[in-house]
């Protein structure tokens, strides 16, 4: 039996204003308002079916992404009782809403969470930064493939149209912090310019080999930040001056004419290392990063090349928001602008999941990193529709739930190697081609098209 006292009294040591902060984190509805009131959406929808309403359904259907949209309802009805609306209705809404309050309030809410004491959050006081990008499977319709586009090879075009995101990640807390949507036809490498003009000054940005070129290192220096990158192989540098940790100075030049004219040249560290183990995949093979971290006895190599391995929490993460959280592999939205919306819905909603374990942590002087993604989604699908009307039980009930998701926490790492294979099976079934929509339907109903054989 419950001591409600206890819980009383529980409630009442923490403080007031955290209180107020921490649920405000989660149903900032006065925000919503006011964004909705700045992209002039704030009476795009119905009395029944209000604008801050809607952007918290749009939320919600990036948490429950398997759930349909009546369930949904259900979930929300604490905010806004009243009888279930239909599907349609729910639709109309959404476009009547449209792309701008989720765009802004995503921009707005989403914020750096990592602080001087996360681990893996900062190293020598500069934040670390992730940045890659992926692909999402959009609905298979007409008006998506001519907005986005189709993969495809020279076998036959991909199954779905593909969005293309690119996205700036805190490795600390695995927050997305920037992102770009673009159609599948433009590279990462052309979008990159686009994020690193958010970078801060003592940020430290690593990155992967295929991102690396005079304009975005020039970039990232305008910024006042700091790299650390994977180089290609076929990447030639001249040595400059040799370092004492087995590092050496060098230059980064736009062209092969500006190397020999020694012109426009950017001054960077080369590291190179192999590794000394035969239970890697990599062992013996040479391994080159890039750095604008050029003082040797500050930023030692070993540590630099240690460091570098903070570039997979951006993966981890990636995972996270492709994976865990969406749990269907295709978008559901039928159209360009409901697929940017769904898309924002879900990186507030991912935002959302890491705040809670980011407050969870630290009740607990935690790791972030140290506490189970897919259970705090599930402990938040389960907890969503207990959630009460009123304010003085909804605090209580987050109390509760930030309290749960830090009983979370996770094994340390192990130690190991996953080779990047493939294990669904091949179907025996031919690939989905496009005559095969235009396959002949019915035309009576299936009862009179029975015959009796005798």
């Amino acid at each position: 039996m419950i001591d409600l006292r206890q819980e009383t009294d529980a409630l009442a040591s923490w403080p007031t204003d955290e209180r107020i902060r921490a649920l405000q984190r989660l149903l900032p509805r006065v925000q919503v308002e006011e964004v909705l009131a700045q992209t002039g959406h704030d009476r795009a929808v119905c009395r029944r079916l209000p604008g801050w309403f809607m952007v918290w359904f749009l939320i919600a259907l990036g948490l429950c992404c398997r759930d349909c949209y009546r369930q949904l309802f259900r979930w929300l009805q604490p905010f806004r009782p009243g009888a279930i609306p239909g599907r349609s209705t729910l639709c109309e809404a959404r476009k009547r809403v449209g792309i701008a309050p989720l765009r802004v309030l995503a921009e707005r809410v989403i914020r750096l969470l990592g602080q001087p004491g996360t681990p893996g959050a900062f190293y020598r006081g500069m934040r670390t930064m992730a940045l890659d990008g992926f692909v999402l499977d959009v609905a298979d319709t007409p008006a998506n493939e001519r907005a986005f586009g189709r993969p495809g090879s020279g076998r036959a075009p991909g199954a779905f149209p593909q969005l293309r995101l690119l996205a700036l990640c805190e490795t600390g807390s695995h927050v997305l912090w920037r992102w770009l949507l673009k159609p599948l036809r433009h590279g990462e490498v052309k979008m990159a310019p686009y994020l690193l003009r958010f970078l801060e000054k003592d940020m430290l940005l690593l990155w992967d080999r295929n991102f690396l070129n005079h304009a975005t290192l020039s970039a990232v220096l305008r910024r006042r930040a700091h790299l650390v990158a994977r180089i290609s192989s076929n990447r030639i540098f001249a040595p400059i001056q040799a370092l004492p940790d087995g590092s050496y100075l060098a230059k980064l030049y736009r062209a092969s004419a500006d190397r020999r004219r020694d012109r426009d040249g950017i001054a960077v560290r080369i590291i190179e290392y192999t590794l000394d183990d035969p239970g890697r995949p990599s062992q013996g093979e040479r391994q080159r990063l890039l750095t604008t971290l050029l003082d040797a006895e500050l930023d030692p190599a070993t540590t630099l090349v240690v460091l570098y391995h903070e570039r997979w929490e951006e993966e981890l993460t990636l995972d996270e928001f492709k994976t865990h959280q969406r749990e269907r592999p295709v978008l559901r939205s039928q159209t360009p602008a409901g697929v940017v919306q769904e898309v924002h819905g879900l990186l507030l909603a991912h935002y959302l999941v890491r705040v809670l374990m980011h407050e969870a942590a630290a009740t607990q002087h935690l790791d972030p990193r140290r506490l189970s993604f897919t259970a705090t989604l599930k402990i938040l699908r389960c907890r969503l529709p207990e959630c009460p009307a009123s304010s003085r039980s909804r605090r209580r009930w987050y109390h509760r739930l930030v309290q749960e998701i830090a009983e979370e926490t996770l094994e340390p790492r192990r130690n190991r190697v996953n080779p990047r294979v493939i294990k669904r099976k091949m179907s025996k079934w031919p690939k989905k081609r496009p005559w095969h929509r235009l396959s002949p339907q019915p035309t009576k109903p299936f009862e009179q098209a029975i015959i009796m054989c005798h």
